[in-house]
Order: C-alpha cells, then structure tokens, then sequence
C-alpha cells in the first residue's frame, strides 16, 4: 500500500461533509473545523499472502470560541448521523483503490489539543487498513 494514497483518500472521503477542512498530512496551521490524518502505524505481513495492516490515527479539531455549542459541533462529527466523519470514511472502503479495505475502529482522547499555538476541542478517529503491499 502507498501509505499517502491511504491518507490522502481518509481526507477525501472526509472532505464529503460540508464545512470541514480536510487534509491528508499534518498542516502546519489548520482552518477550523479540520480533519486530518496523522501518526500512521504499519504492520507487515498480517497474512501469509503478505498483506500489509495500516493504523492511522487522525484528528479532528474544532475551535473553541463556544466551549458547549464548539462540543457539539465535535459530537456531531463522531456520531453516526448526517455530519458523521465515520460514515463518510466507510462511505468508500478502498479509497479508490489505494486498499482493500478499511473500516473506523474508535474515537479517542476527546480533550483539547495544541496546534500551532492554538488550543481546540478535539478527538482522534483510529482507522483500520488493510491492502496489499506495493510491486
């Protein structure tokens, strides 16, 4: 698997819901709300036809000039309805081809976070991928 093909379409994918600025690498400096994808860990050889499992952790961020109405904004994005960044992620499973599957695993750290000297609410969706090594 080519790991920026993988994180390059979990943005795209997330890039469907309307408002959220989504990148696949992390940005230097972000617009609010964002989403991108961060540490990526890589296991070898999950079967013994040679597939490869990718862990990407990505984060989303949210500003925080209204800590009640800027939470559930945050909510919004980690629940299963029509702003959902797990349904948009799973909305298509090979990122067009860059794996063979995927599938969002948890949300987790829902706490504020440092970004550029910046402070916002925000929370990490683990993304499990599967695919086959490159040729």
């Amino acid at each position: 698997m080519n790991i920026t093909a993988v994180r390059s379409g979990i943005a795209a994918n997330a890039n469907t819901i309307d408002g959220l600025n989504c990148y696949g690498y992390v940005p230097d400096s972000i617009s609010e709300p964002a989403f991108y994808a961060a540490e990526v860990d890589v296991t070898y050889d999950t079967s013994y036809g040679g597939d490869d499992e990718l862990t990407v952790t990505c984060r989303v961020l949210v500003g925080r000039a209204d800590d009640e109405a800027s939470q559930r904004l945050l909510d919004a994005y980690l629940s299963r309805g029509a702003h959902s960044i797990k349904l948009a992620i799973e909305a298509e499973p090979t990122l067009g081809g860059a794996c063979d599957d995927l599938r969002v695993q948890r949300v987790q750290g829902y706490r504020y976070y440092q970004h550029q000297n910046s402070t916002y609410v925000g929370a990490e969706l683990v993304v499990q991928v599967i695919g086959s090594p490159e040729e």
